[in-house]
């Protein structure tokens, strides 16, 4: 990990790390899409289900990345990615984040056509069985979010500290070759790292102290976006715990190059963020001050989340019997 990976802090990028994840996923997905005879293809990310940031990762270790796949339906590969960070000096080795990815297949001859993937082998019949549940679930979610996620962040003149308004940003960006697959639409890791440099953005504005990356909600990817689109990348805070912030991030792109083709809804995500100290101790966060109704019942929703996670956080600690 390099300066440029990192925050004025030394910490790694929340961004840089999904980007590293996405890469592996994509990697072994496409490996296996490939590996029988038949339509040649590569593998495109669809869904990022909720990752966890368990430790941070500073300027000069080694990042290990490891991806393996737990799961086929007929459409889709689902992905397990670790990721350990190495102190090279002591070689102290820790687990920073564990992330699951779902691909789906497109054909080389045709990008918007989807392709059946080779099934899996798997060492117990429950694997398959459990696979299936998660499935379902993760189809069912991304669906859902598709219909919500329909809003635009519209910017407000002089707002007032701690408002919504006040630390809500927007980056536009113009999809290069360089941001692309060789077929022409966007990797997914850049568009992550793109959701989390705004989400960034937004934490600083409201807090004004160092933050890092704490967790990633589901990244659904509702559309590919093609070379030569324009992404307008939003960020707006929708919830304020003691001691973290929820933001709701959201893609749009704009095919500026086709006329055929109106303004559509790519990737949205909620990325939860913390403040820290010049130590990397935890801050207490400015509470947010919702003024609209959307805003207030935005505030709920993710109220709603944050109180969920606390307790499957607090049920996974209890011990055992």
């Amino acid at each position: 990990m390099r300066p440029d990976d990192a925050n004025v802090a030394g910490n790694v990028h929340g961004g840089t790390i999904l980007k590293m994840i996405e890469e592996a996923g994509a990697i072994i997905s496409t490996r296996h899409c490939n590996s029988q005879n038949g339509e040649r293809c590569v593998a495109a990310l669809a869904r990022v289900e909720r990752t966890d940031f368990l430790s941070p990762m500073c300027i000069g270790e080694v990042a290990h990345v490891s991806a393996e796949i737990t799961y086929t339906s007929k459409h889709s590969v689902e992905v397990q990615v670790n990721v350990m960070s190495e102190n090279i000096l002591t070689g102290t080795k820790k687990l920073t984040n564990k992330a699951t990815l779902w691909y789906v297949p497109l054909s080389l001859k045709n990008v918007d056509k989807v392709l059946e993937v080779p099934p899996v082998v798997y060492s117990r019949r429950e694997q398959e069985e459990e696979g299936r549940k998660r499935y379902e679930a993760q189809k069912l979610e991304r669906m859902e979010t598709k219909w919500r996620n329909g809003d635009i962040v519209q910017p407000v003149p002089n707002p007032e500290p701690n408002t919504v308004s006040y630390s809500q940003s927007s980056l536009i960006h113009l999809v290069g070759p360089s941001d692309c697959t060789l077929h022409g639409f966007v990797h997914g890791g850049v568009t992550m790292k793109l959701m989390d440099e705004v989400a960034g953005i937004v934490a600083a504005r409201h807090c004004k102290t160092n933050i890092v990356t704490a967790s990633v909600d589901a990244i659904n990817f509702h559309d590919k976006i093609r070379k030569g689109c324009v992404i307008t990348i939003s960020g707006r805070m929708t919830f304020t715990s003691n001691k973290s912030m929820e933001i709701e991030v959201l893609v749009d792109a704009d095919p500026v190059v086709d006329n055929s083709q109106k303004r559509y809804r790519a990737a949205s995500a909620f990325f939860t963020y913390v403040s820290l100290s010049q130590e990397g101790k935890s801050l207490p966060v400015p509470q947010l001050v919702p003024e609209t109704e959307d805003e207030k019942k935005r505030f709920e929703e993710g109220k709603g989340r944050y109180l969920q996670m606390k307790a499957k956080r607090q049920g996974q600690a209890e011990p055992q019997p």
